[in-house]
C-alpha cells in the first residue's frame, strides 16, 4: 500500500508532541518568570521567537508542500505588523508628545492636517485584527492571481516576489505615504486597555503567540492531510501531469499562497506589540531570505521542522549578535551552506534518519513509521 493511499491523521505522534511542547512553553514560561528563574526580557524574546515560528510554518506550507519558493514573505509579515501598529498608534490618543487626540505624533511633526482615509477604523481593535489578515491576504490574492494565471514559476516567481517586497520597502520609507517613514510606528502605550510595559501583558502576548502557532500548525496540517493537500503535493512534484489530469493548478496554488500570506500577517500582528516597533526594515529582502533559511535548516515540507529552524536560528542570532555582531552574517551563511550540502533534509530530516536506523537495527520496517506520519 503506497503512502498516497493511506489516510493520514490530522495529528500524528510528532504533532501531538509539538502541541504539548507549545503548551509547556505557554504555561511554563510564566511560572519560571514568576519564580525568578527566567528574566523579564526573556518572555518577550520567547514571544518573538514564536511569531517567527508561525511565519516559518506559513512559508513551509507554500514552499515545502506546494513547491513555490517565495522570497517576499517578509512583506506579508510586515503588512500584518503595520496593521496592528496603526491600531496601537491610534490607542495612544492625546498621550503622545504633541498631545493630539486624532493624529499620531509623526503626522503632527510632518504638518498633516487630518487623518488619512486609510487610517480610518484602526481605532477599533477588531478592525485592525481583521486588516492584519485581510491586507496580506488581498496582496497575496492579487499577486498570485496574475502570477499563476501567467504561469510564472520557478526562479522567475521567486525573483518577482523579492521585487514586490523591495518595492514595498521603498514605498514605506517615504514620509508622504503616511506610515511613519524611516522611523516607522513606535512608542506604543497599551492594547485593549492593557499596558504594554506590564509584565502580565507581555506574558499574555507570549501565550497568545503560542496559541497562534498551534492554530496555524493545525490549519496547515489539515490542508496537508486533506485530499486537496495531495493535489498540492502533486503540483509540487509534477505540475504538468496534475494539469493534464484536469486539476485547476492555478486555483490550488492561489489558495495556498493566500493562506500562507494571511498566516504571515497574523505573525506580524503578534510581533509588533511585543517588540514595540514596526518599520520599513521588516520589508527588507534580506529578512525574507532569512525566513527561507529557517525553513531549509529546520526541514522543508515538515511544518514542525520549519518552526524548529526559526526558533534555533533566531536564538542563535540573539546570542551571536550580542557577542560577535560582525560575524553573524558569516555564521548564518556558513550554517546554510553546511545544511544544504550535508543535511539537505534539515534538522528534522537528520532526526528521521536516526530514528529509521534505530528501527532497522530492531528488525522493523522504517517505512511503516513514515506512513503513520
Amino acid at each position: 500500500m503506497t503512502q498516497a493511499l493511506v489516510k493520514r491523521p490530522l495529528l500524528n505522534t510528532r504533532g501531538i508532541i509539538f502541541l504539548c511542547v507549545l503548551a509547556a512553553v505557554a504555561f511554563g514560561v510564566p511560572y519560571l518568570n514568576g519564580a525568578g528563574a527566567l528574566p523579564d526580557y526573556a518572555v518577550s524574546l520567547i514571544g518573538k521567537y514564536l511569531c517567527f515560528a508561525l511565519l516559518a510554518i506559513a512559508l513551509d506550507l507554500l514552499w515545502g508542500y506546494c513547491g513555490i519558493l517565495s522570497l517576499g514573505h517578509g512583506a506579508f509579515f510586515a503588512l500584518g505588523g503595520y496593521a496592528m501598529g496603526m491600531h496601537l498608534m491610534r490607542e495612544i490618543g492625546d498621550r503622545g508628545v504633541y498631545a493630539n487626540p486624532d493624529l499620531p505624533d509623526f503626522m503632527v511633526f510632518l504638518n498633516w492636517q487630518e487623518l488619512p482615509w486609510f487610517w480610518w477604523g484602526f481605532d477599533m481593535f477588531w478592525f485592525a485584527a481583521l486588516m492584519a489578515l485581510f491586507v496580506p491576504g488581498l496582496l497575496a490574492f492579487v499577486f498570485g492571481w496574475f502570477a499563476f494565471r501567467s504561469r510564472v514559476t520557478g526562479v522567475y516567481l521567486s525573483i518577482i516576489t523579492q521585487a514586490m517586497t523591495y518595492a514595498l520597502m521603498l514605498a514605506f520609507f517615504r514620509n508622504e505615504m503616511g506610515f511613519g517613514g524611516n522611523n516607522g510606528l513606535t512608542d506604543f502605550k497599551d492594547v485593549l486597555g492593557f499596558d504594554l510595559q506590564s509584565q502580565d501583558t507581555r506574558i499574555g502576548l507570549m501565550m497568545l503567540s503560542a496559541l497562534a502557532v498551534a492554530i496555524g500548525f493545525l490549519i496547515c496540517r489539515a490542508v496537508v492531510v486533506s485530499k486537496a493537500g495531495k493535489v498540492i503535493v502533486s503540483v509540487r512534484d509534477a505540475e504538468s501531469r496534475a494539469r493534464f489530469l484536469g486539476y485547476r493548478v492555478e486555483g490550488y496554488k492561489l489558495f495556498v499562497f493566500v493562506l500562507s500570506g494571511m498566516l504571515a500577517g497574523l505573525a506580524g500582528a503578534l510581533y509588533t506589540p511585543q517588540v514595540g516597533i514596526i518599520n520599513p526594515g521588516e520589508f527588507s529582502p534580506a529578512n525574507s531570505i532569512e525566513i527561507v533559511i529557517w525553513v531549509a535548516i529546520g526541514g522543508r515540507g515538515t511544518l514542525i521542522g520549519a518552526a524548529i529552524g526559526a526558533i534555533l536560528i533566531a536564538a542563535a542570532k540573539t546570542v551571536l549578535t550580542g557577542l560577535y555582531p560582525e560575524a553573524w552574517l558569516f555564521v548564518l551563511g556558513g550554517i546554510f551552506v553546511f545544511v544544504t550540502i550535508f543535511m539537505p533534509r534539515g534538522v528534522l530530516g537528520v532526526w528521521d534518519s536516526m530514528v529509521d536506523e534505530m528501527w532497522r537495527l530492531r528488525g522493523m520496517n522504517p517505512r511503516e513509521r513514515r506512513l503513520k506520519a
